[in-house]
């Protein structure tokens, strides 16, 4: 009998503390149940390099006959065409469905469509979708483009480059005057910008002319010097309002740039407009221009 009793009691104190391991056991966190995977995970690719290819190789050469010519380049010291570059690049290899739109408005230079769409046809080679658009008329002079039609119908446009070609007509004026011209662009300048607050805009000077006159009773062709100071008036305005300017008649050789485009036989009989050819290497010698920028720009901004 005396021997049951601690046996009982050993019974009671294994159950005591089996009692205390299960409520200690359900006071404690359930262990985390695995995630299950309902479907495979898709592999990310990695995210391609940001890189700068290599430049864009155009070459035009005006003919060996050029006297005096200068390199074919932009004057744009500010850097304004720099967006306009950076845009081009992304067309080129990011973004090819991407398209811009390109104006170039002037006189009859530009209403013969051959000089702007020769600069269009090469952009298209290289960038893909870029509209070139060109509104000449012929005779005109920068205030032909001040009318508010003419003025709206750039705006409708909304180019991401506004090239402006004017000079040979304000230089066939024997009254020509630099003050007035540069009056002149100034007044179309300020309309073209509050019309394109965003597009950079491009000036260019005339490629040279020549001017008939009466000499011994005989009329007879001579270079128009007067031309040389209205390439002047254009390139100070460009570089005092900070616009991007293209020197064709300095590259055609400055004073000697009429006479280069008639002995190379690029001019037509009237002495002022060009055949197509000359017109096409204008183009192109334009378009290289703005390449030369490019260039500079992608390896210069990696």
């Amino acid at each position: 009998m005396t021997g049951g009793r601690p046996m009982r009691r050993s019974r009671s104190m294994l159950g005591f503390i089996a009692a205390i391991a299960c409520l200690s056991a359900q006071a404690q966190d359930r262990m985390p149940v695995p995630s299950v995977v309902e479907r495979p995970l898709i592999d990310i690719l990695p995210l391609p390099e940001y890189y700068r290819p290599d430049s864009v190789f155009f070459s035009v050469a005006l003919p060996e006959g050029f006297q005096d010519a200068s390199a074919d380049t932009f004057i744009d010291p500010r850097q304004t065409l720099y967006p306009l570059y950076e845009r081009l690049f992304l067309m080129r290899t990011q973004m090819p469905w991407d398209s811009l739109s390109i104006l170039h408005i002037g006189d009859s230079h530009v209403r013969g469509h051959y000089f702007p769409q020769a600069m269009g046809a090469a952009m298209r080679i290289d960038f893909g979708a870029v509209g070139y658009e060109d509104m000449g008329v012929n005779g005109a002079t920068c205030l032909t483009f001040t009318h508010a039609q003419r003025i709206q119908a750039i705006r409708e446009h909304r180019p991401a480059l506004l090239i402006v070609s004017f000079g040979t007509n304000e230089a066939h004026n024997r009254r020509y005057s630099s003050a007035a011209h540069y009056q002149q662009i100034d007044e179309l300048i300020r309309l073209l910008r509050e019309a394109c607050p965003d597009a950079p805009i491009l000036l260019t000077t005339p490629p040279g002319a020549y001017e008939r006159i009466r000499r011994n009773g005989r009329r007879v062709y001579t270079v128009n010097k007067r031309t040389e100071q209205a390439a002047t008036t254009i390139r100070r305005y460009a570089d005092e309002h900070g616009l991007a300017c293209w020197d064709l008649y300095t590259l055609s050789g400055g004073s000697q740039a009429a006479v280069n485009w008639w002995n190379s036989g690029l001019m037509r009989l009237d002495h002022i407009h060009f055949l197509e050819a000359g017109y096409r290497l204008q183009g192109e010698s334009l378009y290289q221009a703005l390449i030369n920028g490019y260039n500079t720009y992608i390896t210069t901004h990696p």
